[in-house]
């Protein structure tokens, strides 16, 4: 049941937004928080992630009955344990942040709206991929203010950079979808500018994100080791795009997972160390 309900939820891709949580939070405290503070802000990406996902699954539960990727979601879990689990997730949610400081609980129905909303954005937009990078985008806001308790430009200027790199990811990840969203009547831009167009706005977006993660290093003032980073974090969207060039399912997703990855791996080391060798 344990694995299924992970599988569920696609454990697995909270490697996307927790790594810019983690990095946003080490330079805000200049190294390691309390572990309190620590414990509290990944309670908080767990119980934000699983109540998004139990929702989206809950959402596109007939949808994904018909889309070949997809087919076997619904098998994992009975419905009603998902929507039980998305509504203890949720007050899980509010919990936390109750735990954390004023701000970020009188925040969090605000990030709620914005990742729950994801799961409806392709019924009525063609930007359902921006919604999404704007839900990831909470992540390393959050936990700035979970460790400071006040805005600040480098956690928005990371948050435009988390904005764009998921926005590009999951184009090249919804190319896999592109006959389904079509048949279903769901609207996305890889729907709307077509395949090859979609690709080359994806690059453009994560060129974009490449030069928002130079800034944030800049304006939090990050040294030698973030940029280092960042080079291998250039490489890794390179890798990413010439493996999803190619069109196939099997480079789509090597692209989506390993490359992305790589992507957090190196920002959250280079964050880190950055501020231990201060």
């Amino acid at each position: 049941m344990i694995a299924n309900f992970l599988r569920f939820i696609r454990f697995s891709h909270t490697i996307f937004a927790l790594p810019f949580a983690l990095g946003s939070m080490f330079v805000a405290a200049h190294g390691l928080p309390s572990w309190q503070i620590i414990a509290l802000i990944l309670l908080a990406m767990v119980f934000a992630r699983t109540a998004a996902m139990t929702f989206n699954r809950i959402a596109d539960w007939e949808i994904d009955k018909r889309n070949p990727r997809t087919v076997g979601r619904h098998k994992l879990l009975p419905k009603n344990i998902a929507i039980l689990a998305c509504v203890i997730s949720t007050l899980l949610f509010f919990l936390t942040t109750y735990f954390i400081n004023p701000l970020c609980f009188a925040l969090s129905p605000v990030a709620l709206i914005v990742i729950l909303g994801y799961s409806y954005a392709k019924r009525f937009t063609n930007f359902a991929q921006f919604v999404l990078g704007l839900a990831l985008a909470i992540a390393p806001v959050g936990a700035w203010l979970a460790v400071t308790g006040q805005f600040a430009a480098p956690p928005l200027i990371l948050a435009a950079a988390v904005l764009m790199w998921t926005a590009g990811f999951d184009i090249i990840y919804a190319t896999q979808d592109y006959e389904v969203d079509k048949r279903e009547g769901l609207r996305s831009i890889v729907v709307w500018l077509g395949l090859s167009r979609a690709l080359t706005l994806a690059v453009v977006l994560h060129t974009a994100a490449l030069f928002a993660l130079a800034g944030f290093g800049l304006c939090a003032a990050l040294g030698t080791a973030y940029f280092i980073a960042l080079a291998l974090m250039t490489g890794a969207l390179v890798y990413e795009h010439l493996l999803a060039h190619k069109g196939d399912v099997g480079a789509i997703n090597a692209a989506f997972f390993q490359a992305n990855a790589a992507v957090g791996l190196f920002f959250v080391i280079g964050t880190l160390v950055d501020q231990l060798l201060r």
